[in-house]
């Protein structure tokens, strides 16, 4: 077996993170892994923001913002959004920035920027770290895209919460390949 199929097979999203989160160098190569992703005539229809330190707590702000928003107010806890971002030392929020182009449709520039954040995961848990990608109504909200400068068409693709692991999580059972594949024609 592979160092990367080990990875693989033994990936699980850790909701029980603390510092230290990455250093910049080994950031550097996770996003380097991210950039790495299928990308149907190089659009690179992605892009990052790693938010750390202070940045948590306005993090946490933008998602409070969310529930007097008022075109569209969010039905959360107040308290519990702006404590949200202080569950991982970093997060790095995913963007899908999708361009226009004849040949390669949005919903393959959505699928790339999907595959950079889950290889950006794998290279962050195969050096050690724990990660977990979280999504929820704060990351389809426009208060939190607005808050975080995204542009117009761009929506956020997920947060990638990583840090290191305080208390492994449980492995979850696993569908075996004879599950989930049949040849065709059968």
């Amino acid at each position: 077996m592979t160092d990367l199929i080990n990875a693989i097979l033994n990936r699980a999203s850790q909701p029980r993170l603390t510092s230290p989160g990455p250093g910049r160098e080994l950031l550097n190569q996770a996003l380097a892994c991210a950039a790495r992703a299928p990308d149907h005539a190089l659009l690179r229809p992605w892009r990052f923001l790693v938010i750390e330190g202070e940045g948590l707590d306005a993090l946490g702000e933008v998602f409070a913002s969310a529930v007097d928003d008022p075109r569209e107010p969010l039905d959360a806890d107040r308290e519990k959004l702006r404590s949200m971002p202080r569950r991982a030392p970093m997060i790095i929020v995913g963007i899908c920035s999708p361009k226009a182009h004849p040949k390669v449709p949005e919903v393959e520039q959505v699928m790339s920027a999907a595959a950079g954040l889950g290889y950006l995961l794998l290279a962050l848990e195969s050096a050690g770290f724990g990660a977990m990608w979280r999504t929820g109504s704060v990351a389809h909200h426009p208060a939190v895209r607005e808050g975080l400068g995204l542009d117009a068409g761009e929506r956020i693709a997920g947060f990638i919460y990583v840090g290191s692991v305080t208390t492994p999580k449980p492995a979850v059972p696993r569908p075996r390949p004879d599950e989930l594949v049949s040849n065709w024609p059968a």
